[in-house]
């Protein structure tokens, strides 16, 4: 019988398996990945930018179905969501002028110059569509003039451009936390767009069911219960796919947003479709359910990257883990 040769496959194996499991606390006291100095106006930011972008698409699709009743409190939504995750942008950066500064370079290969660049395009689009649903609070004379009749077609003309921005205002800033190197959002990267889509419709949907009459809020429950179900179903399957890394989204802060998320999100999907078209009540019910589940699933996930980036293991361990998978 001839012996295991050194470094053969069997005996790295053998070798490791004989090597006590090391415990990560720091690297010469120090972090591996550093965590982002992001503090709570992001994950805002984050939730708030999905619910505009949903909202508009949503918008959209009531203008091209005669349905004011749901496209005015979704423009108006949209709009005062954008305006609220760009304060909660600006707050972050400490000065509007960094903002304007990141406007001066155009660069493809940046989620963050990309995402810049969105929602510098989406604003005033959302704007103008959200300010022509004042035409009918305009005096007679100027509603009967120039602009009062020019104001429905623009606005249905830039509504049709927020919409077709949303999904990308939804959905980029999943790209730009993957593009970091925080292992519970960079391991994420291929379901956590789809995850921030359907939480995004998800919010939109619930926002629409709050602010809109029964008989009118169709459309808002079909994407309401459509979001959280792909909300649902992707995050099972990105925790499922991200191995260790995923451990952050089920423990401490992170664990209790991320649980708090899934109990919402379900139960506000559950009650839009049984009961969301009979009653006001259990409509508005279900709708602030999936709006506060939307939110939860923004500052879970948020929390957990940053509680990944502060422990090496989630750095160490799993790449050691990757390594011994390629060697075998």
């Amino acid at each position: 019988m001839t012996a295991t040769q050194p470094g053969t496959r069997k005996s790295r194996r053998r070798d490791r398996a004989m090597v006590p499991e090391a415990t990560f606390t720091s690297y010469y006291g120090r972090p591996i990945v550093k965590a982002s100095p992001w503090t709570a106006d992001i994950p805002a930011y984050l939730f708030l930018g999905g619910l505009a972008g949903a909202s508009s698409l949503l918008a959209a699709g009531a203008d091209l179905a005669g349905n004011t009743a749901l496209r005015r409190p979704t423009r108006v939504t949209a709009l005062v969501a954008i305006l609220g995750s760009l304060a909660a942008l600006v707050h972050d950066l400490g000065r509007p002028a960094r903002f304007h500064h990141m406007l001066r370079v155009a660069k493809v290969t940046s989620p963050m110059s990309v995402g810049t660049w969105i929602l510098t395009a989406y604003g005033p689009m959302a704007g103008l569509a959200a300010v022509a649903e004042a035409g009918r609070l305009l005096p007679r004379a100027v509603a009967d003039g120039p602009v009062g009749r020019a104001l429905p077609g623009a606005g249905r003309a830039a509504g049709a451009v927020a919409a077709l921005l949303g999904p990308a205002v939804a959905s980029y800033t999943a790209v730009l936390l993957s593009d970091t190197a925080t292992p519970a959002w960079h391991d994420g990267r291929r379901d956590l767009p789809f995850v921030f889509v359907g939480s995004a419709a998800a919010a939109a949907g619930g926002m629409a069911m709050l602010a809109t009459p029964t008989a009118h809020a169709g459309a808002a429950r079909r994407m309401a219960v459509g979001g959280a179900v792909l909300d649902l179903a992707m995050s099972a399957r990105m925790e499922s796919a991200m191995g260790l890394s995923a451990e952050p989204m089920r423990e401490g802060r992170a664990g209790t947003y991320r649980s708090a998320a899934r109990v919402l999100t379900a139960g506000g999907a559950a009650l839009a479709a049984v009961a969301g078209r009979r009653s006001r009540a259990g409509s508005a019910l279900a709708g602030a359910a999936l709006l506060a589940g939307s939110a939860c699933t923004r500052f879970g996930i948020f929390h957990a990257g940053q509680q990944s980036a502060r422990d090496p293991r989630y750095t160490v361990v799993a790449q050691r883990r990757r390594r011994e998978a390629r060697e075998e």
